[in-house]
C-alpha cells in the first residue's frame, strides 16, 4: 500500500452561552448523535472563520478571494496596470477574460439592469451567476493578459494560445485557501480543485439543551410613559465542543505545486500551508451573535496527528454522551475519555506510523499527556509540526 501523509487535528474546547452558528429559525444549530441532542457548528461555519483568520497572518497574495463581483476586482487590476484603461473599458476586458478562463457567463444581473433603467442610473457592474474562487496571483496574471489582448480582446481569445494561456492561468499558482478547501466552477470542471482539507461538523461531548434570553431596550429619550422600547429573545447554548479537521498533506502539495520560486525548497509551500491551517484552526471563532454573547474562548486541548494511511477521527469516544464529574463540568471526563479511546483505535487497526503531538492547558487536561509529545505553546507546535511534515515531504522526494 503506498503511504501517504495525513494530518489529523482534534480540539476540545469550552464555549459559554453562545450563538455561533444559526440554523433558519434563529437558534443555535444542534444534531443527533448517540440518541440526544447535541449543540453543533457547522464545518462551513468554522471554514469561513479559518478563512478570514489567514487575513491576520498570512500576505494578501498568498489568498483568494471568492465573489460573483469577480469582473470588478480583475477591473481594478487592469486599471492598476494601465491607467488609461479603465471603467466601462476595464470591465469589458475583464468580463471577455473571464468568460475564457473559467467558462463563466460574465454579465449584469438582469434585476440589477432592470432596475438601473428604472431609476436611471449607470449600467451595472457584470457579474458571475455564482461564486467564483481565484487567487490573487491568478487575478494579477489574467490582468495582464487581458493588456496583451486589449486593441481587440475578442479577437485576441480566439487564438487557441491565448485561450490555453488563460485556462492555464486559471488553474495554477493556487492561492492557499483554495488549495485547503478546494473550488468547483459550474461551467468548466477541468479547474475545479479538490479540497486538500476535511473539517468536520463541531459537536458537544454531552447533551445540550437550547435556553431563550428575554431582553427589553429602553429608549435614552423616553418620557414618564412606562414600557420598553423594544423587547425579543435570542437563543443560545453552551457546550464542550469536539472539533475535528483532516489534511491531505499529499493532495495540499498538488495544489499548490512544488517550490515555485526561485531557491525555494520543494515543500515549503505546503509547510507555510499546513501551518497557517493549524494556526487558524486552532484560534479561529465563528463569529455569530459574537457581539451579544462574548464567547472568546480558546481549546484546552490540541492533539495532532501525522499519519501513513487515513484520517481518523476521535468523534466514536463521545457516542455515549459525556455526564459531569462530582464536581460539575465537562471537560475533565471528555478529555478521560479520549485519553482512552484513542490509544484503543490505534492498537486494533495498528500499521500506521504516526507521530502525536499535544498542546494542553489545565489540569482537568492531565490524562491526555499520554498520547503525545506535549508541546509547551501553539507557535511551537505549528512550527514542529510544519517540520515534520516538511521533512516527510523531502524524505519520500
Amino acid at each position: 500500500m503506498t503511504s501517504r501523509t495525513i494530518l489529523d487535528v482534534h480540539a476540545l474546547q469550552n464555549v459559554p452561552p453562545s450563538n455561533l452558528n444559526r440554523d433558519d429559525t434563529g437558534a443555535p444549530k444542534t444534531a443527533q448523535y448517540g440518541g440526544v441532542t447535541r449543540a453543533r457548528v457547522s464545518s462551513q461555519s468554522w471554514k469561513r472563520a479559518t478563512r478570514r483568520y489567514f487575513e491576520t497572518i498570512l500576505d494578501p497574495g498568498e489568498l483568494g478571494v471568492r465573489t460573483k463581483r469577480v469582473a470588478e476586482l480583475l477591473a481594478e487590476r487592469i486599471t492598476a496596470l494601465a491607467p488609461a484603461i479603465n471603467g466601462a473599458a476595464a470591465l469589458a476586458l475583464a468580463s471577455e477574460v473571464l468568460q475564457t478562463a473559467t467558462g463563466s457567463k460574465i454579465e449584469p444581473p438582469k434585476r440589477k439592469v432592470d432596475a438601473a433603467k428604472k431609476n436611471g442610473t449607470d449600467d451595472p457592474a457584470p457579474e458571475s451567476s455564482y461564486l467564483l474562487f481565484l487567487s490573487s496571483r491568478q487575478l494579477d496574471n489574467l490582468a495582464a493578459l487581458a493588456l496583451e489582448g486589449a486593441d481587440d480582446i475578442k479577437a485576441f481569445l480566439k487564438d487557441k494560445d491565448a485561450k490555453a494561456r488563460a485556462k492555464k492561468i486559471a488553474d495554477s499558482r493556487h492561492s492557499v485557501d483554495i488549495a485547503l478547501f478546494g473550488r468547483m466552477v459550474a461551467d468548466s470542471i477541468d479547474i475545479n480543485v479538490d479540497a486538500a482539507t476535511q473539517v468536520a461538523h463541531a459537536l458537544s461531548v454531552h447533551r445540550a439543551e437550547t435556553e431563550s434570553d428575554y431582553f427589553t431596550a429602553v429608549d435614552d429619550r423616553g418620557d414618564a410613559e412606562p414600557g420598553a422600547g423594544m423587547i425579543g429573545t435570542v437563543d443560545f447554548n453552551s457546550a464542550t465542543l469536539y472539533r475535528y479537521a483532516a489534511v491531505d498533506v499529499d493532495l495540499l502539495q498538488r495544489n499548490l505545486g512544488a517550490g515555485l520560486d526561485e531557491g525555494e525548497a520543494p515543500a515549503t509551500p505546503v509547510r507555510r500551508a499546513v501551518e497557517a491551517f493549524l494556526e487558524a484552526f486552532v484560534s479561529s471563532l465563528p463569529t455569530g451573535k459574537i457581539n451579544t454573547f462574548g464567547n472568546h474562548t480558546l481549546p484546552d486541548a490540541v492533539i495532532i496527528t501525522l499519519r501513513t494511511t487515513r484520517p481518523v477521527s476521535f468523534v466514536s469516544a463521545f457516542e455515549k454522551p459525556v455526564t459531569p464529574d462530582c464536581n460539575g463540568g465537562y471537560l475533565e471526563p471528555a478529555c478521560e475519555r479520549l485519553a482512552d479511546y484513542a490509544p484503543e483505535i490505534e492498537r486494533a487497526y495498528g500499521g500506521d506510523t504516526s507521530q502525536t503531538w499535544l498542546l494542553r492547558v489545565g489540569p482537568a487536561t492531565a490524562k491526555l499527556s499520554t498520547l503525545g509529545d506535549e508541546i509547551p505553546s501553539l507557535t511551537r507546535l505549528v512550527t514542529t509540526v510544519g517540520a515534520a511534515v516538511a521533512q516527510r515531504l523531502e524524505h519520500r522526494g
